[in-house]
């Protein structure tokens, strides 16, 4: 699930000026929101040369590059996952979200961030741990089907949940993309899927759009679903100055649901604050976008420039 990617910026020094240091608070007060908790440190500047699972001409370093949208994207996700009841009941069951959503979140974004971004050993490494966790996610859901993570077709409805929210974020709030790129996209993120081990998942735009219509009579807006509902659009906030800008995304979030998702979750009756929130986004997102600075995708380009001496 997820929301967003992680950015880096140079620390405060003495010598920066006044509107270097705002930029450099506000940047780390942001980048905290989605700051993983998995203990585990991804190097995005080494080794020299190598490109990643992708490297820079890739759809996804442009479509995962925007803040933003990938945390619109990732309220997206989270909520359509919900709809799910075999997918929820392994999160429910097997998860912290409900007491640490950001901690959940910022495990997510270090994941995405890693596999786009990261070099290919540590985008392996971070596939293999996810790979690990789930085989050990098992159990029974409250209507008593089995469920099972490393089931390929949880992983694909986990899988098209993300990409078309987070594609969907992109085209909402950054730019177009043209068809033959919006089905790049979704081919390249299919590789990711596959070393998950859901190996068939939909690759084009209408495989998608065909997909998730044919999911529909699997999805329930259950009691569960009504908490995560619930959850994500009062996320708690370490930052109280950071509460609109978080709910201006949530709402973002909700605005990028299909019309059928937004019908079952409820969230579909008029609302001004959702109303309000294409407003909210084109004045928030370059201001987001100014106090991260140069994210993740600038140091693996750089990366990935820096071809080692033979």
């Amino acid at each position: 699930m997820p929301p967003g990617l992680p950015r880096s910026s140079a620390p405060s020094t003495p010598s920066a000026g006044p509107l270097q240091r705002l930029r450099n608070q506000a940047g780390a007060q942001v980048r905290a929101l989605t700051r993983s908790n998995s203990g585990l440190t991804l190097d995005y500047d080494n080794p020299p040369g190598d490109p990643g699972l992708f490297g820079p001409d890739a759809v996804c370093w442009r479509v995962h590059s925007d803040f933003p949208a990938m945390l619109a994207g990732g309220v997206s996700a989270l909520l359509l996952q919900a709809l799910h009841p075999l997918a929820l009941a392994g999160v429910w069951d097997h998860s912290t979200f409900r007491t640490d959503m950001q901690g959940r979140l910022g495990r997510t974004a270090q994941f995405i961030a890693g596999t786009t971004y990261g070099s290919h050993a540590d985008a392996m490494a971070l596939i293999e741990r996810v790979r690990r966790i789930h085989a050990c996610i098992k159990g029974t859901a409250p209507d008593g089907q089995p469920y099972a993570a490393d089931d390929p077709a949880l992983l694909t409805w986990v899988h098209v949940a993300e990409v078309s929210s987070f594609l969907t974020g992109y085209l909402r709030y950054v730019g177009p993309l043209s068809a033959a790129e919006q089905d790049r996209y979704f081919e390249e993120e299919a590789r990711v899927a596959a070393l998950l081990g859901a190996p068939d998942v939909p690759r084009s735009r209408a495989e998608i759009d065909a997909y998730l219509e044919a999911q529909r009579p699997l999805l329930v807006n259950s009691e569960r679903t009504r908490e995560v509902v619930q959850l994500v659009m009062t996320m708690p906030v370490a930052n109280p100055l950071l509460i609109p800008a978080v709910r201006t995304m949530a709402d973002a979030g909700v605005a990028l649901l299909p019309p059928w998702a937004r019908q079952m979750l409820g969230l579909h009756r008029p609302s001004l604050r959702r109303s309000l929130a294409l407003t909210g986004m084109r004045a928030l997102a370059p201001t987001l976008r100014w106090a991260l600075g140069p994210g993740l995708a600038a140091r693996a380009r750089r990366r990935v420039a820096n071809l080692p001496k033979k």
